[in-house]
């Protein structure tokens, strides 16, 4: 069996301190990483982006630090994918392609930077879905087509996928307009292939679907996580880091469960946006018309 702890969305920054909303990444990270010390028996660590809030060299040292820290006292691997707050310059001068001992590297024409790696059997793939200056992704036709030639040749216990944008969303305006935009043509590459499991971050809360033969696992945020309570049109973040702890080869798995460390502010607002403000969002942010078309 092999155990996977997910991350996503830590937005790390270079001053290491609280955001004018009082968010704080490194603190986030460092208590869940704290909370999660009884997690000895792992076997990987993923990150699906947004590493850095600010994209700033501070950001990923400090993150590589952390986790190469407490992943290592347990022999497991990390993995980083960017995110739509990642800057692929900083993200490659410290993390190279994600992946400490690539078997493959994609190297894109605009600096995308995906990797495939074996652990235990399941081949790891990190995908770079970022879109430069947008919060919506989407995958380059040829970081695709790397993809569907690594598939021809099926992994000995199967293939995971991790990337930040979801493929999938809930009926919310902003994870339809700020999701991944070409998820039909990801569905294309891998129908029929060995890929089992796709991993993503983005939207800040958990969300389990399908995508053809693959089961889709969104994980909440470190930083925050998004409270669907609110008012819809609206979005709120609250306090609680949080995180995922993936189990493959148990009896009718992948077995996915959340975690969440103990705060003093669990549940508290870190921030609330409304209708007016959503919609600028999606507006500023969003994919244009030629995009969609």
């Amino acid at each position: 069996m092999m155990r996977i702890l997910h991350l996503s969305d830590t937005h790390l920054d270079r001053s290491g301190g609280p955001d004018e909303d009082g968010a704080d990444g490194t603190a986030a990270l460092c208590r869940l990483l704290g909370e999660l010390g009884h997690l000895d028996d792992l076997d990987a660590v993923i990150v699906t982006g947004d590493v850095a809030d600010d994209g700033s060299h501070e950001a990923y040292t400090r993150a590589h630090e952390l986790l190469s820290g407490y992943a290592g006292r347990r022999r497991a691997s990390v993995f980083y994918t960017t995110g739509n707050h990642d800057d692929r310059t900083a993200f490659a001068d410290v993390l190279g392609s994600g992946h400490v001992q690539p078997e493959a590297v994609y190297d894109g024409a605009a600096g995308e930077r995906a990797g495939a790696t074996t652990v235990h059997g399941y081949r790891l793939i990190t995908l770079d879905t970022l879109v430069p200056g947008k919060g919506y992704g989407r995958l380059d036709g040829g970081q695709l087509e790397w993809l569907r030639e690594l598939l021809v040749t099926p992994a000995p216990l199967g293939t995971i996928l991790a990337f930040h944008h979801p493929p999938v969303a809930l009926d919310v305006d902003v994870q339809r307009a700020l999701g991944l935009q070409n998820s039909a043509e990801l569905a294309e590459t891998i129908r029929g292939s060995d890929v089992q499991l796709i991993l993503c971050g983005h939207f800040h809360l958990q969300i389990l679907a399908r995508l053809e033969q693959a089961t889709v696992w969104v994980t909440p945020g470190v930083v925050s996580r998004i409270d669907l309570t609110a008012r819809p049109g609206t979005e709120r973040a609250v306090h609680g880091p949080s995180a995922s702890l993936v189990h493959l080869g148990a009896p009718h798995g992948p077995l996915i469960h959340t975690l969440h460390a103990r705060d003093d502010r669990m549940g508290k607002t870190v921030y609330e946006a409304d209708e007016e403000e959503m919609r600028e969002v999606i507006e500023r942010l969003g994919p244009s018309p030629e995009v969609l078309n």
